[in-house]
């Protein structure tokens, strides 16, 4: 299969670094200093979402701002003990890509993201985050926010996702979606291409655009 667009858009835990066991523990830490029994902990989805939303299904409204605060300090704190690792294939793909053709779009923080991306040697031109959009995924609009700021009709993007509520989110937008199986199993991702990593890609720039294409 091969995929032609304009601009490329990567979420970032999960698609271009690995950030899974920081995750599971830091916020397992979080929630045993918030009171959060296992059982209600496990019946929240964690992954492409939010710290705000994950903190407000578990926690009263006046409580969520310290606890936002506090899984965000676990976490850039994590960041140099494994906290966020190259997955296969992103250095080479951005590599291939001119600054203005790709953006990183996460539900992280700023200070979060950042210090993710900068600990594994990411330095985006364009970068989504948490507080520059009202609504996160899945709904559109960080997605939509990357398309604008990069000068690319939403048609003519590609978005790279590991998370159902992101893959949600790109298509919500009118934008063509790869899914990778980094964190989900490939039948739990609805996308209009599916890989293992982004080692499965390539990238051919051109004058038209990029035409990415899965390897044999």
């Amino acid at each position: 299969m091969t995929i032609h667009a304009q601009a490329l858009l990567f979420d970032n835990d999960g698609t271009l670094v690995s950030s899974l066991e920081s995750v599971r523990r830091c916020w397992t830490r979080w929630a045993e200093e918030f009171g959060i029994t296992a059982e209600d902990f496990a019946r929240v989805e964690l992954h492409g979402r939010t710290a705000v939303a994950i903190a407000a299904d578990l926690l009263p409204a006046d409580v969520v701002p310290a606890a936002v605060a506090r899984i965000e300090a676990l976490e850039v704190e994590d960041v140099p003990h494994g906290g966020a690792t190259l997955l296969p294939g992103t250095r080479d793909l951005l590599d291939a890509l001119p600054a203005d053709r790709w953006a990183v779009v996460t539900s992280a923080t700023r200070r979060l993201a950042e210090a993710r991306l900068a600990h594994a040697g990411i330095l985006p031109k364009t970068l989504v985050v948490a507080e520059d959009v009202t609504r996160g995924k899945p709904d559109p609009e960080p997605y939509l926010l990357a398309a604008r700021q990069l000068g690319v009709d939403p048609a003519d993007c590609v978005v790279f996702e590991d998370a159902p509520a992101g893959l949600q989110a790109g298509r919500a937008a009118g934008m063509i979606t790869v899914a990778l199986a980094t964190t989900h199993p490939a039948h739990e991702l609805d996308a209009d291409l599916v890989v293992s990593d982004l080692s499965a890609l390539s990238a051919l720039v051109s004058d038209g655009g990029v035409e990415i294409s899965a390897r044999d």
